[in-house]
């Protein structure tokens, strides 16, 4: 016997109700508004850049880098991995023209060794680039990531302040073209679904998460995790990090920014789609089930109470309007956040089912020997 209308209604009702009031208030997204303080003594820090065929961003990274007004010792160091687009060059070329040439030094990646993902080992690489036995952090850096001159003190004041030993921000992504506009708002939102800022902080919670493009770290808690080697193999890398360091115990925190902005725009949703797909399966631990339970779980949140509300006018509209409400009004905090149109609110339906198509996408090149594609490498291999 087919379920009432009210009670399919009841479904979508029941997970809004939920994500609205239970799950960290992860859609309530607040730009860090932290005013770092004098500190009696700053720490030393190096700035890792992994890069790979960046030599469109690279110079423009590294000079914002070199304009950090931090009061303590700072220098970088860009890890060129066998860029095939003069990355490298570039970036000695914006060293020497940044005015502080000696604070920046480019590292060439030695051969990916198996087992290791593109990003981890140039990381790695940067990390044993030089001697560090007096350094207190590490901060690891997008090469296409433009921060604003704050942005290291207040990472860093934030560390010290509350005793963290891992602090990240989530920089703000572009969302010019109408690709962007439509699918990037719903990325970040998704993300924090996932990884509530609130619960990552939390020490007694199991959540551990953070933004790859901007991650300061102290170096002391590396030996203890097994280094960057303990995740070489991880795919999303920024959260492998946070849970390896959560799990030891450590604090760790996530922000949201626009002053750092990333420089990679997505002109076409097919470049949007390959982002996607480069994780999503991963993030599902390569399970057939989980593929499915994630495609029910899209339809009864995203597009069921739509469904209900056009095939069954009048019908349960109470149950209905208000999981559309609840909704609109949670995604409307995030299309603000990107300065959009108030209309934007109600494309997170459509946007899901792309989320969802993806998905399927990222599992298919996965089985196909192809998953975890990214600047020419497949990272996530299928295991037999």
């Amino acid at each position: 016997m087919p379920l009432s209308p009210t009670l399919l209604a009841a479904i979508p009702l029941a997970i809004w109700i939920y994500l609205f009031l239970a799950r960290g208030n992860f859609w309530r997204v607040r730009e860090d508004d932290t005013q770092p303080e004098p500190l009696a003594s700053w720490p030393r820090v190096v700035a890792v850049v992994p890069a790979r065929n960046e030599a469109k961003t690279i110079a423009q990274t590294v000079g914002a880098l070199c304009k950090q007004d931090y009061p303590g010792e700072f220098s970088i160091v860009v890890v060129d991995d066998h860029s095939e687009d003069g990355t490298a060059a570039v970036a000695r070329k914006a060293a020497e023209e940044s005015g502080t040439p000696r604070r920046i030094a480019i590292h060439t990646a030695a051969d990916l060794p198996p087992g290791w993902t593109g990003k981890l080992w140039a990381l790695h690489e940067g990390i044993q680039a030089g001697s560090y036995s007096s350094l207190d952090f590490f901060w690891f850096t997008d090469a296409d990531v433009v921060h604003a001159p704050d942005t290291l003190k207040r990472l860093v004041f934030r560390a010290e302040n509350d005793s963290l030993d891992l602090v990240s921000l989530m920089v703000l992504l572009q969302a010019k073209t109408f690709p962007e506009r439509l699918l990037i708002p719903p990325f970040l939102y998704f993300f924090l679904m996932l990884y509530p800022p609130r619960w990552i902080a939390d020490p007694n919670a199991t959540t551990a998460g953070a933004a790859g493009g901007c991650i300061l770290l102290r170096r002391n808690v590396l030996a203890p995790i097994g280094g960057i080697a303990s995740i070489r193999g991880e795919v999303i890398d920024d959260c492998a990090l946070a849970r390896a360091v959560k799990s030891r115990g450590g604090k760790i925190w996530m922000g949201l920014t626009r002053a750092s902005v990333s420089l990679r725009s997505y002109g076409s949703f097919a470049e949007i789609r390959d982002m996607i797909a480069r994780t999503a399966f991963t993030q599902l631990h390569y399970s057939l089930v989980l593929l499915i339970a994630t495609l029910v779980g899209l339809f009864a949140t995203y597009l069921l109470a739509w469904i209900l509300f056009f095939a069954y006018a009048g019908e349960a509209w109470p149950l209905v309007d208000t999981a559309i409400a609840l909704m609109t009004a949670t995604f409307l905090v995030t299309v603000r956040f990107y300065n959009l149109s108030t209309a934007w609110a109600l494309t997170l339906p459509v946007a899901a089912v792309f989320y969802g198509y993806a998905t399927c996408l990222s599992a298919m090149r996965y089985w196909l020997g192809r998953g975890g594609q990214w600047k020419g490498r497949a990272q996530a291999l299928r295991r037999n």
